[in-house]
């Protein structure tokens, strides 16, 4: 009989009582994880600075900044980025495709066992970039809603990823910590066994049950039509603007009309506040149909149509002189006014979609810091995170802060749309599949491979292949030291480190053994099997709701305690932590691709819940089953 254990030390209280609070914090989506993250570490030091217990010294809990499994996430992120920028995977991608027009039922099974077995050995994040476009292609050619396939991708790659040490950075904390606490080192495929078999499960309901739960949502991909339009507005002999400044023309017609240049006669002048307007100046305006006419209104003017919009773009792309500059001005000025007979047009313009990516120039930074609109002459309609938009009418545009998984929607000439897609540094969501890649594409996949090789067999440790792998990929130049900088997620990073500390902190005061004792006595009577069961549960809700790296580094130790109270193998329990930790379906934000795949997808929360949850419970069964058939 277990009795009731008794309170710890108010160190360990203190620690279980700021776990409980970091959990939380964790969970709140308005905190940026990294500063969360930090806050957390500083309070752990400046606590035990403050009040010492026994040997601990303060500045021990530093440590987990340079831990060895932190060294392999932070590195195997980087590799994964080499794959995204070379386009090594492009070969991967064009079979998939020719496959998806031939034979698409069973596509989608070869689709969801390739993205798995690719995750077990690569950051799941670079597999859901190669494949999103695939797929959305295929379904918006075959009329198909992405919504159906998109998801079960996605978890795919989240289900894949178990399958070996290196395949999460979840796995590698774990393996980690419980090789520093006694137990054999994990090799890379020691769980294969029963991440495949469980992965076969998930798979078969993946392929053919998720698709049915899910809703035939139509994707805001297929509607190519333009939101802006451009035109000229001229000033008639009858407006009232005629020897006004530009000023109070814009304040006539309201701030928001946004005008590029004026015309005059053939020069272009630029729409300086104190310009005095005269008859017959042509304004360029970029707008909606519904703001120009108001425009039209309120300045007493004609609208014609911008009939050779590319042209003009174009010559300011390239800077040519001004004679030629001013040619191409007049040219693409039409002498027929804007009617219900002669509409705006806008025949080279198209809509498209950019998802933000870890590691790309728009992770972590704005539109303006970056030039983005600049560089690309596109224009941005509207920003969406986790399906809602999050351009708030207070702010200017260029001033939103991105992150992983957001999604813009931009407006362009499609030349420009198109050298977009030629480049490997964004995700472009189109319709249509154009795989960037590059000519060092074969020597980030010899690197990629030779890491796998070298840590899978033994002949190095992961932390060592991996970074090696690392300063290859620079050294041969497949990625820039800003991207590589770029691919290092702070959010992760300042998490483990974090985690790691208040880890180390729980085992130091004694807290650990309080939560293990409480677990058992909660479970006593209970079967081991159930007891595994029960751990891995746990696990599973905690990650739907917080980091999975703080809920795999707390329950990691607790997992130790229980195998040698109950005086079985710890390895089944260690992979209980390991394996509920990973799963991460239920919620939208339980891991960062599933939020790239809700905007891409169109999915709400409920959908998570709907395909996720089931999922979960699936995997939680078979592997409760197989850990205890297989250790116990």
């Amino acid at each position: 009989m277990i009795e009731m254990p008794q309170l710890p030390n108010p160190h360990a209280i203190a620690m279980m009582a700021l776990t409980v609070v970091a959990l939380v914090l964790f969970s709140r989506e308005e905190l940026k994880l990294e500063i969360t993250a930090l806050c957390l570490l500083g309070i752990i030091v400046l606590g035990f600075a403050v009040a010492p217990f026994e040997e601990v010294k303060a500045t021990d809990f530093f440590a987990g900044l340079a831990h060895e499994a932190l060294i392999s996430v932070c590195a195997l992120m980087v590799l994964g980025q080499g794959l995204v920028r070379t386009g090594a995977l492009e070969p991967v991608g064009r079979i998939l495709s020719g496959l998806w027009g031939k034979a698409p039922v069973f596509s989608l099974l070869l689709t969801l066992i390739v993205g798995g077995v690719l995750s077990a050995f690569v950051n799941n994040t670079p597999i859901v970039v190669l494949l999103l476009p695939i797929l959305i292609s295929v379904c918006l050619r075959t009329n198909k809603s992405p919504s159906k396939v998109l998801m079960p991708m996605g978890f795919a790659t989240l289900v894949g990823g178990m399958a070996t040490t290196i395949g999460t950075s979840t796995n590698l904390l774990v393996v980690s910590l419980a090789q520093e606490q006694g137990l054999k080192e994990f090799g890379m495929f020691d769980f294969a066994l029963p991440a495949l078999l469980s992965s076969g499960v998930a798979l078969l309901y993946l392929w053919l049950i998720a698709p049915k739960l899910l809703p035939d949502r139509s994707s805001n991909l297929s509607d190519h039509s333009p939101r802006l339009f451009e035109a000229r507005l001229q000033i008639s002999q009858d407006s009232h603007m005629i020897g006004k400044t530009f000023a109070e023309a814009r304040t006539a017609a309201g701030p928001t009309m946004q005008v590029e240049r004026i015309l005059r006669d053939d020069t272009v002048v630029m729409p300086l506040p104190d310009l005095v307007l005269a008859e017959g100046d042509r304004l360029r305006i970029r707008d909606t149909p519904q703001n120009l006419k108001q425009y039209e209104e309120a300045l007493e003017g004609v609208l014609y149509a911008d009939i050779e919009k590319t042209q003009a773009d174009s010559s300011k792309n390239t800077s040519r002189n001004a004679s030629k500059n001013r040619s191409e001005e007049t040219s693409a000025y039409s002498t027929t006014p804007i009617s219900d007979e002669h509409p705006l047009t806008a025949e080279d313009q198209t809509l498209v979609e950019v998802a933000v990516v870890q590691g790309s120039d728009l992770d972590q930074t704005n539109l303006g810091e970056t030039r983005f609109i600049q560089q690309h002459q596109l224009v941005v309609l509207a920003l969406h995170r986790a399906g809602k938009d999050i351009w708030q009418a207070s702010q200017e545009i260029q001033q939103v802060i991105l992150r992983p998984g957001d999604v813009l929607l931009l407006q362009g000439a499609k030349n420009q749309v198109s050298q977009l897609k030629s480049s490997t540094e964004f995700l472009v969501l189109d319709g249509s599949i154009t795989l960037p890649k590059t000519e060092k594409a074969p020597i980030a996949l010899a690197i990629i491979i030779s890491v796998v090789v070298l840590a899978g067999t033994g002949l190095l440790p992961i932390a060592v292949a991996a970074l090696t792998g690392t300063a290859a990929m620079l050294l041969t130049r497949c990625l820039s030291t800003g991207a590589a900088i770029r691919a290092v997620s702070p959010s992760v990073y300042f998490v483990v480190a974090s985690s790691l500390a208040l880890g180390m902190a729980l085992q130091k005061t004694g807290a650990t053994i309080y939560l293990t004792e409480i677990f058992l006595f909660a479970t006593q009577g209970a079967s081991p099997t159930i007891i595994l069961s029960a751990l891995m549960l746990l696990l599973a809700i905690l990650t739907n709701v917080v980091s999975n790296n703080a809920a795999a580094v707390i329950g990691t130790p607790i997992a130790i305690g229980i195998a040698n109270y109950l005086q079985l193998p710890a390895e089944a329990f260690v992979l209980a932590v390991l394996f509920g930790a990973n799963m991460s379906y239920a919620t939208p934000m339980a891991y960062k691709t599933n939020l790239l795949v809700m905007s891409a997808g169109n999915y709400t929360f409920g959908d998570f819940v709907k395909v996720g949850l089931p999922l979960t419970l699936i995997m939680w069964i078979t592997l409760s089953y197989l850990l205890s058939v297989i250790y116990l």
